[in-house]
């Protein structure tokens, strides 16, 4: 099995940045495609972000290109999601999704484990 925890969020003026983290433990880490959700009042949890077991391909969601960055540790079973720039319609709960298989897709219901989430609230 893999137990995820999220952390890093918080609350963060429009513009500022946040860097969440999310530890995996359990299995191996390295063969896990890693992905950040994210889900606000009254919406679907949305894909905001993706990078493969070997961190070589990354995809994110059209609104926040340019401006998160994904990444991993496989050493330290961690991956980041650096968000710069931030909007006040990127307030959400922010989820760290493990996919038993190499690749990064968007599809919510194609990952297996789930961390419990860390909330980012953005002001204006």
């Amino acid at each position: 099995q893999v137990q995820l925890v999220e952390s890093g969020g918080g609350l963060v003026q429009a513009g500022g940045s946040l860097r969440l983290s999310c530890a995996a433990s359990g299995r191996t880490f390295r063969n896990y495609a890693m992905g950040w959700f994210r889900q606000a009042p009254g919406k679907e949890r949305e894909f905001v972000a993706g990078i493969s077991w070997k961190g070589d391909s990354t995809s994110y969601a059209d609104s926040v290109k340019g401006r998160f960055t994904i990444s991993r540790d496989n050493a330290k079973n961690t991956v980041y999601l650096q968000m710069n720039g931030l909007k006040p319609e990127d307030a959400a709960i922010y989820y760290c999704g493990a996919r038993m298989r190499f690749t990064v897709v968007v599809e919510r219901g194609e990952y297996d484990y789930w961390g419990q989430g860390t909330q980012v609230t953005v002001s204006s």
